[in-house]
């Protein structure tokens, strides 16, 4: 089995409510729609990311003769439903929020219209597919707007990602916010993301003088010398550093930089970089790494750090302050007809809907949720994705979805910039509250009868 395109990487209530769905001949269209409910503490905005791989699994969405077969074995479903399953296929409409577009809370960021089967049966694999490249790049995109301005950012987080697609996925939603790209090597063939590395400890402990394994690396990497300078004593190391320039200068190699990874990093960098400067490798850039976050990168923008680059691993790739967000993918309309969820807290407006976005002088001012159909001005952010379960149009690079999401942090209010609290204001139609209402009278008045 593929595990990224098997149907039957779900929870199992998705098949048994389709079984009851066949049972009853429930096959109208449904619309459902993709949210986040409230946004974490430590978040002002969130950035969408993660449509393309839901699009792919939605293309390609069928059961494989052996899944079949393990249904059937499986003895919890009859033999016609199994049947059933073996013709199904995702033949929706999907409208999304590009990636890389901003949004917040009850903001729709997609929404499907599909026979009531189909758009059932995608739904933990969508939020699955969704949520994790969601939260990975809204955490990568506060990195980017705390980092100091003109520095290079690099993931380095693949050794604590919770497994290998989560890995992958956090390279291509880092690169997505604006990094200059990853440590992992399979996102280079897989999404062409620029690749940096330089050495671990190890390297430098399986040899008996730090000097010897300085130039072992360089000698072996002409092109990518960046030396690992904190192992044993890092002030010392940026001498030895000094030291060797001249015989590696001789055979035509520079030494582009040197790594810190521990301790006081802005401290250390100060000392390293009267060191470099004072034996002439002015243009040696330090590069530095260990526990970083947003938080810490705005420490060193206000402490003048003379840091040009910096690996964020395992803060970003866990997204450590908000592991998860509160999402759900919920029905808003079944056979013409509004529904909506009301259960305590986790309330939801019904209906079909589209957002759009008020600027002023090019600043995000306002969002507003409105019924499909409405037009209460501003910039539409659910666009055709799919149609007739098919892609719309060609698909946008990966390099494209960045410079999208680079236009969109740039309308970012300054409030929202920075690492303190502050808020947005989204506002409901007074169509779609109306709606809201109709809705609940209905509700109300089916459970009196």
């Amino acid at each position: 089995m593929d595990l990224r395109s098997s149907p039957l990487l779900t929870d199992l209530y998705q098949l048994t409510m389709l079984d009851g769905y066949f049972e009853a001949a429930m096959e109208e269209t449904a619309v459902f729609e993709f949210f986040v409910r409230k946004l974490p503490d430590s978040r002002n905005f969130l950035m969408a990311a993660g449509l393309e791989q839901l699009i792919e699994f939605l293309e390609n969405l069928q059961f494989t003769k052996e899944e079949l077969q393990w249904l059937a074995d499986s003895g919890r479903f009859r033999s016609d439903f199994v049947d059933y399953l073996a013709g199904l296929r995702f033949t929706g409409d999907v409208d999304a929020m590009l990636e890389g577009t901003l949004f917040f809370a009850d903001e729709p960021i997609l929404q499907v219209v599909a026979p009531l089967p189909q758009a059932q049966l995608i739904e933990s694999r969508l939020i699955n597919i969704l949520h994790l490249q969601t939260m990975l790049v809204s955490k990568a995109a506060r990195c980017m707007l705390a980092a100091p301005e003109g520095s290079l950012l690099v993931d380095f987080g693949m050794r604590r990602a919770h497994g290998a697609d989560a890995a992958l996925y956090a390279a291509r939603a880092s690169y997505l916010a604006g990094f200059a790209g990853t440590a992992t090597v399979y996102a280079g063939p897989a999404f062409g993301i620029p690749l940096y590395g330089t050495m671990a400890h190890s390297f430098i402990q399986a040899h008996a003088r730090e000097t010897d394994a300085f130039e072992t690396f360089a000698r072996a990497q002409p092109d990518n010398v960046i030396l690992l300078i904190d192992t044993y004593d890092t002030e010392a190391a940026a001498e030895k550093v000094v030291q060797l320039a001249p015989r590696l200068q001789a055979d035509g190699i520079a030494i582009k930089g040197v790594r810190l990874d521990s301790g006081d990093l802005a401290e250390h960098a100060r000392k390293v970089r009267k060191i470099l400067d004072a034996g002439g490798l002015d243009q040696t850039v330090i590069f530095a790494s260990g526990d970083i976050d947003e938080h810490k990168l705005a420490d060193f923008e206000n402490q003048s750090a003379p840091i040009s680059g910096f690996g964020i691993g395992t803060r970003l790739d866990t997204s450590s302050d908000a592991p998860y967000l509160n999402c759900a993918y919920k029905l808003t309309e079944y056979a013409g007809q509004a529904r909506r969820k009301r259960s305590e807290g986790k309330e939801m407006l019904p209906g079909r809907k589209q957002v759009f976005r008020h600027y002023d002088n090019g600043i995000m001012s306002s969002d507003t949720i409105a019924r499909e159909g409405e037009e209460p001005g501003g910039e539409a952010l659910l666009q055709p994705v799919m149609r007739g379960g098919k892609r719309v149009g060609r698909r946008p690079t990966l390099a494209e979805s960045r410079e999208h999401a680079a236009r969109q942090l740039a309308t970012l209010p300054a409030p929202l910039r920075g690492l303190g609290p502050a808020s947005y204001p989204v506002h409901v139609s007074n169509a779609l509250k109306e709606l809201t209402e109709a809705v609940d009278r209905f509700v109300t008045d089916q459970a009196r009868q």
